[in-house]
């Protein structure tokens, strides 16, 4: 179950009591939308409850960020700012040393970076902070180039969007090939019906992404905010262009095999690492989509296997890797 803005209103320090200040502050702090000072957020409780002290808003804020609730960000200003996480992906910041405004993104090869590199060194990092530094386009050219970024949650939701219909259409392209190249006319059904689901699946995708562009004008031309290199075209684009160097059937399955692997498992992982937010759900109901796929596809390429007598033919990654997509 997704936690609340009231529930987390209500959370207490450790061997604390609750307090009927803090609620407030917190309820205030999580109405607001972009990057609030310190100062900020007094003069915005001020306006609710003048008997609230600077001091009060001070400490609920450190005990905000020791909660996880919100995040402390530093733009080069002289002061901090903080942003709350409750329905924000973890993300990172362009920041602009003349205007001092930010520019929000998130990038999966930033995050496999770090991950990469705390391997490394043995280390389990539990948050990460980058910030770049420089000029943005309207201080350095004198003209805006977009609007400003906007609610994040549904930049979030439009871009995770983007990768799911990119992912879906070149799905569609690689069971439409996969169907024309099969032989054996149970696989060549079952690359038919894949396909059929592909179209089906994306017609959704797509009306999905149309609404979404109702509730926000602007959204289109908004800056992107989720960078994922490997799924800018779709993540079955490889296996498409494979398939026209000439298979066999079982490689047919075995390529399919791979793709729906290794999208589910981007899907999820990634959509497990965010926190709740509707581009969330996007990442998690695709991840479930993949997964039946590929249970599928590895159930008709041992179908397939005892029909022919032949050998399997192992992945590149091994032959458990087949057996790993069956669980």
């Amino acid at each position: 179950m997704s936690t609340t803005l009231q529930d987390l209103s209500r959370l207490k320090p450790s061997g604390g009591k609750r307090s009927s200040k803090r609620e407030q502050i917190v309820n205030v702090f999580l109405r607001q939308e972009g990057h609030l000072s310190a100062d900020d957020l007094v003069d915005l409780i001020r306006q609710e409850d003048h008997r609230i002290s600077r001091a009060t808003v001070y400490r609920t804020l450190q005990w905000m960020v020791e909660a996880g609730i919100a995040r402390k960000v530093d733009f080069g200003e002289g002061r901090f700012r903080f942003e709350h996480s409750y329905r924000q992906p973890r993300h990172y910041h362009l920041i602009c040393k003349t205007c001092h405004r930010s520019f929000e993104f998130l990038s999966s090869d930033i995050e496999a970076l770090v991950e990469e590199v705390a391997a490394a060194r043995n280390f389990s990092p539990s948050q990460s902070v980058v910030q770049i530094y420089g000029v943005c386009e309207e201080c350095r050219t004198g003209r805006s180039s977009a609007p400003p970024d906007g609610h994040s949650d549904l930049l979030f939701a439009r871009d995770a969007l983007r990768i799911a219909i990119a992912t879906e259409r070149s799905g569609l392209e690689f069971y439409t090939r996969a169907a024309r190249t099969t032989r054996d006319a149970r696989g060549r059904k079952v690359f038919q019906d894949l396909a059929r689901e592909e179209q089906e699946h994306l017609t959704k995708l797509e009306a999905r992404y149309r609404d979404l562009l109702r509730r926000d004008p602007q959204l289109e031309s908004r800056p992107t905010f989720l960078f994922f290199k490997g799924a800018a075209h779709g993540l079955f684009a490889e296996g498409a262009e494979r398939l026209l160097r000439g298979v066999d059937d079982q490689q047919a399955l075995l390529i399919g095999i791979r793709c729906e692997r290794g999208s589910h498992r981007f899907f999820k992982k990634y959509g497990e690492r965010f926190e709740d937010s509707e581009g969330k759900q996007i990442f998690l109901e695709f991840a479930d989509e993949e997964r039946s796929h590929l249970d599928l596809l590895v159930r008709e390429y041992r179908a397939l296997v005892k029909r022919q007598g032949r050998p399997r033919r192992a992945l590149r990654q091994g032959s458990g890797a087949v057996r790993a997509g069956a669980r």
